[in-house]
């Protein structure tokens, strides 16, 4: 069988994706490769595909139990033989899969990094036949990564050990520069084939909210989407504990997910979520990695992330499928201040000294930095992400919510001046609210305690509302005019700028929101949904779907995914061959649930 026959007959794609068939071709030859793909870009494939040419087996190391599960459950439904061995089984379970393993029972094989090191693996795998070793989220080995895990740093020693040192390919979706360089070292990768298909996910809308009310903001979000799945990150528990009871009395379907929860809990919060039980899932970020639901349709981000790692890759939990998705993020001063205390708290990572351990902190609150830079930008939000992953993209992209908004330029040369100077002549002691409170020539108990009104600058922006000075002062912040203390209650500070403002009061053109715009003659538009016919029978394949699923106890994207259901609504095949030509149907499925849709399909045409 060939790797396009593979492609075709278990997975039912006719060609593969940007990046996948150079990396396939490369592990298939015995050459290690490094693949940096974006969420939904295909990674698995890069790997299924040699698992099932290859002879042996493939161990696939992943960091999670759920994505275990997920992945297997899917290939099983493919026809691909595969198994996990981790902590979810009993003793006696995992020794029946080790004992298939032995048998060859299995193609691939999935297990967490920390089972390489125990006895009765290591003994499975000096007589195992080994040959490919897939390392999924590979940014995990790197303690400069957002998800560093000690455990990843002992994959090397198990791939030399081996009696044959088997073909190694690492998988990641977001890495900078500096953690490509420590997986590609710390994993010992030899000559490896470079794949980097770029970060950029087309199919998302993004769009950064500064609300007064995040909860009324979030109900809008989640109400306007009747129908959808979607996953709502909470930076605590708390945050989760209270949304989710909030959305529930609206309601909404929602489940929670967060550490604290016992482990039953959070396996039957996950199971509603990806059964399509629960429509939204409120979590922190213990829950995602791995979660292969291919038809979430927005992911919300009630609190801001610590860093543009963490935020890309839960963002891009959304529309895996291809479809158009939204990404929105509702900002606030105050999610700065949290993370700013949980970095600032933070325990040291396992096994570095001190100086190391101060090191990451000044790192991560760098990024911070960056995070927030993106919550404030009046600029192009993909081109803020691209380029902080190293990836070139233009000024315009067409889908975000800053782009399609007009943005009028105003000159506040003379406002930052103000502001500078106010900051100066008070030593640099105060936040942002008592500076804006103090231009304008607020009566407040904060004024009035501090004896602001005494100051020169009070009053002197009082033409503005506190709102608008504020926003001058966050534009500042993001020309590096002026920037903030570190600590819980940071305060403003001048920047290497801010003399030449204060005594020069040169131009300065800040961008505010207009009106919305229409995308520009040319650009790429998200698909409109279905209509009319096709949008009906799309609802009935859908139901049809549902019912399969729970009658075989499996997630309804394991089936067929949305896009695939999409695409039938709108061919309507009425013939195994035309079936077989919907991209996502392969071999095994067209034989397990063709007749059932092509019925399902007749039916509707011949009403």
């Amino acid at each position: 069988m060939t790797k396009e026959e593979a492609l075709k007959t278990y997975f039912g794609y006719d060609a593969f994706r940007g990046g996948q068939e150079a990396v396939i071709d490369a592990l298939l030859s015995g050459r290690d490769a490094l693949a940096i793909m974006p969420t939904g870009a295909g990674k698995s494939i890069c790997y299924q595909i040699p698992a099932l040419l290859l002879p042996g087996i493939t161990l696939v190391i992943s960091p999670l139990v759920s994505l275990m599960r997920d992945q297997v459950t899917a290939l099983v439904q493919m026809g691909i033989p595969a198994a996990f061995l981790n902590s979810s089984l009993t003793f006696r379970q995992y020794l029946l899969a080790l004992d298939r393993a032995r048998a060859g029972r299995y193609k691939i094989i999935y297990a967490a990094p920390e089972r390489l090191e125990t006895e009765g693996f290591r003994a499975f795998a000096e007589t195992a036949d080994i040959s490919l070793i897939a390392v999924d989220e590979a940014h995990c080995i790197s303690q400069w990564g957002q998800d560093f895990r000690p455990s990843y740093l002992n994959i090397p020693a198990f791939a030399a050990s081996l009696p044959r040192r088997p073909v190694v390919g690492a998988f990641t979706a977001t890495a900078t520069p500096e953690v490509k360089e420590d997986i590609e070292r710390l994993l010992a990768l030899r000559d490896p084939l470079r794949a980097a298909t770029g970060f950029n996910r087309e199919n998302l809308f993004f769009e950064v909210r500064q609300p007064a009310d995040k909860k009324a903001a979030l109900l809008e979000l989640v109400k306007g989407r009747p129908g959808k799945c979607g996953i709502v990150y909470c930076s605590t528990r708390k945050a989760v504990e209270e949304v989710c009871q909030f959305l529930r009395d609206r309601g909404i379907p929602a489940a929670r997910y967060h550490a604290g929860l016992e482990a039953e809990e959070r396996r039957q919060s996950q199971e509603d979520f990806l059964y399509d039980r629960a429509a939204v899932m409120v979590a922190t970020n213990a829950f995602g990695m791995g979660i292969d639901k291919s038809d979430v349709r927005y992911v919300v981000h009630y609190n801001m992330p610590k860093d543009m790692e963490s935020y890309y890759q839960e963002a891009g939990r959304a529309g895996r499928d291809g479809l158009p998705s939204t990404c929105v993020l509702l900002y606030s001063g105050q999610d700065v201040r949290t993370n700013e205390y949980l970095i600032t708290h933070a325990e040291a990572r396992e096994g570095i000294d001190e100086a190391a351990a101060e090191r990451l902190r000044e790192r991560d609150l760098q990024r911070l930095r960056q995070m927030t830079g993106f919550c404030r930008t009046r600029h192009c939000l993909r081109q803020h992400i691209l380029r902080y992953f190293g990836q070139d993209a233009p000024d315009y992209c067409g889908t975000c919510y800053n782009c399609l908004h007009n943005f009028k330029e105003v000159e506040v040369g003379r406002e930052a001046q103000a502001i500078v100077r106010c900051i100066a002549e008070t030593g640099q002691h105060f936040g942002a609210g008592v500076i804006a409170e103090t231009l304008c020539g607020a009566d407040t108990d904060r004024v009035r305690k501090y004896h602001m009104e005494r100051e020169a600058s009070y009053g002197a922006l009082r033409e503005l509302t506190q709102k608008a000075v504020r926003d001058r002062i966050r534009f500042l912040l993001d020309e590096g005019i002026l920037t903030l203390s570190p600590g819980q209650y940071p305060v403003l500070l001048l920047g290497e700028r801010a003399e030449d403002i204060a005594q020069n009061g040169p131009a300065l053109y800040m961008r505010t929101a207009e009106e919305e715009r229409p995308a520009a003659a040319g650009r790429r538009q998200i698909p409109a949904e279905l209509e009319g016919g096709q949008a009906e029978l799309f609802g009935r394949l859908r139901a049809l779907r549902a019912q399969i699923a729970r009658r075989q106890g499996v997630p309804a994207y394991v089936v067929f995914s949305d896009r695939t259901l999409r695409e039938m609504a709108a061919v309507q095949p009425r013939t195994t061959a035309e079936l077989r030509a919907v991209s996502g149907v392969g071999d095994a499925k067209a034989g397990r649930y063709g007749k059932a849709f092509l019925q399902e399909i007749e039916d509707f045409c011949g009403q």
